[in-house]
């Protein structure tokens, strides 16, 4: 069964760092592209960071480039977004997914979830201005 569990998330201030961590179960880590996607209150789901299963390539949504950064352990089956400089308008919950057809992590336009198939519960970031 392919298993996505998010962790990290919580109350931070403005300016604050969190680090999410999404560690994964049931599949092939090394096969798969994984996204971290994020949805605030009212507001369509949106990619955040993804890297590429075919070369370990990471890409980010403009609003989070230089602040945020995606990693992974394969060991550990598990794969980070390290959260800097953290902003209001970064609030949301925030989902990891994974990708089986390594389509979904291009660098080609927007971080799209058509081809991440597998899904967290998501985790809650919150921060206070």
């Amino acid at each position: 069964e392919v298993q996505l569990v998010e962790s990290g998330g919580g109350l931070v201030q403005a300016g604050g760092s969190l680090r999410l961590s999404c560690a994964a179960s049931g599949f092939t880590f090394d096969d798969h592209d994984i996204g971290w996607f994020r949805q605030a209150p009212g507001k369509e789901r949106e990619g955040v960071a993804c890297i590429s299963s075919s070369d370990r390539s990471t890409y980010y949504t403009d609003s989070v480039k230089g602040r945020f950064t995606i990693s992974s352990d394969n060991n550990k089956n598990t794969v980070y977004l390290q959260m800097n400089s953290l902003k209001p308008g970064d609030t949301a919950v925030y989902f990891c997914a994974a990708d089986p057809y390594a389509l979904g992590c291009s660098g080609h336009g927007d971080i799209e979830e058509t081809d991440f198939i597998s899904w967290g519960q998501g985790t809650q970031v919150t921060v206070s201005s």
